[in-house]
């Protein structure tokens, strides 16, 4: 089992980090990817040193849409030298998110742009966070074109679904797909191609049914797995599998 996308590196963490970590371990969870947006652009670097400690944890580089106003020329530079750390396999998590509006739109945009066409440059995957802003991130992944990537904690609809799965991205679920109103994001997980589909916890957030109202961490992930496997009808060994090998492929260094 793999846990394609979490915040160790979050303050939420910072009294259990590293027995969060051998829970993890305990439970089944093979590999972590924690995400590199830390506190804002200056700190993109923050899940390097917890991947260092740990050979089973991989981590990213990238700017949040949340942070985007903060960016200049010179966190730029910064992510392309950190995005070649050996430790480092996507860059983001970026995307558009318009429901916060934390940052204005157009810097937003400008912001996902720049880190879609540099994860091309440089072969990357791209991670992609988006909400309520479909068409516009559609635009900007038609444009950059970016190899590859995910969709991660996927709450769209079925168009985005389908666009991303024509561009030949991945897709993950968190947590919300367990959720008693996500009827019809489970449906989405239901009907996405085995050799497609991710599950993640986005720790410390968003903790599955049973967990809710619980601080999430990666152990939690099985419980994702748990729900996913059986709205699809296969064993959880079966779709612990075949997620753990999706996972491999999309970011290959890790395999």
């Amino acid at each position: 089992m793999i846990d394609s996308h979490a915040h160790l590196d979050d303050a939420r963490f910072d009294e259990d980090r590293e027995a969060a970590i051998q829970r993890a371990r305990a439970a089944g969870v093979q590999k972590i990817l924690t995400i590199g947006n830390g506190r804002g652009p200056d700190d993109m670097g923050c899940g390097i040193p917890i991947s260092e400690a740990h050979d089973w944890i991989w981590t990213t580089v990238g700017i949040h849409p949340h942070d985007a106003s903060k960016v200049n020329e010179e966190h730029y530079a910064l992510l392309e030298r950190l995005a070649v750390h050996r430790r480092v396999v996507a860059i983001g998590e970026t995307g558009l998110d318009y429901y916060y509006d934390s940052s204005p739109r157009d810097i937003q945009r400008e912001v996902f742009r720049r880190q879609a066409s540099l994860a091309k440059k440089l072969g990357l995957p791209v991670i992609v966070h988006t909400r309520d802003a479909d068409a516009d991130t559609e635009a900007i992944l038609r444009e950059a074109a970016p190899d590859r990537g995910v969709i991660h904690c996927f709450t769209a609809g079925e168009r985005l679904a389908d666009f991303a799965l024509d561009l030949g991205f991945m897709i993950s679920f968190s947590g919300i797909v367990t959720f008693p109103k996500s009827q019809a994001l489970a449906e989405t997980a239901r009907r996405i191609p085995a050799e497609r589909i991710l599950v993640e916890t986005d720790c410390p957030y968003l903790a599955p049914v049973p967990r809710r109202g619980k601080r999430n961490e990666p152990a939690f992930v099985l419980d994702t797995a748990r729900f996913v496997s059986g709205l699809r009808g296969v064993g959880f060994e079966e779709f612990a599998g075949q997620t753990s090998a999706n996972f491999e492929k999309l970011f290959d260094k890790t395999s």
